[in-house]
């Protein structure tokens, strides 16, 4: 198995709330619309979508109820501080939660943390180390 991932679809609770959200509130475009799941232009990365929450846990055979921290983590890499900033303050307006504001990492980047509406966790962060970083924009 090749360390690649050919899509990412998240659960979501409210399909309304989640597409209003990364549409009206980050500026995604929607490329396909199926009702029961929705993905979005993936501009050359992997493509993101959303499924129902219960209709996709069901799909993969586990249960639709959940808790905590689930281990996983959305990065996006930037190249300035400036656009975390930017990437953080336009997921807030949107409606996202910030769990952690943009600043200082302790390995010596730049970055913050949100949830999205159904508490998916986005890392949006910069490092003037190295150019060879798996940049988001």
């Amino acid at each position: 198995m090749k360390a690649h991932v050919s899509s990412i679809l998240l659960g979501v609770r409210d399909m309304d709330r989640a597409k209003q959200f990364y549409v009206e509130g980050l500026g995604w475009k929607i490329q396909s619309d199926y009702r029961i799941s929705v993905f979005f232009e993936a501009d050359g990365a992997s493509p993101v979508g959303f499924y129902g929450r219960e209709g996709l846990a069901g799909q993969v055979g586990t249960s639709a109820d959940g808790s905590g921290f689930s281990g996983l983590v959305l990065t996006y890499v930037v190249r300035s501080e400036v656009r975390v900033d930017e990437v953080m303050a336009e997921a807030e307006k949107a409606g996202a939660t910030i769990l952690k504001p943009a600043g200082a990492l302790p390995w010596g980047g730049y970055g913050g943390t949100f949830a999205d509406p159904d508490g998916y966790i986005w890392s949006v962060g910069y490092s003037a180390q190295g150019d060879d970083q798996p940049y988001a924009e």
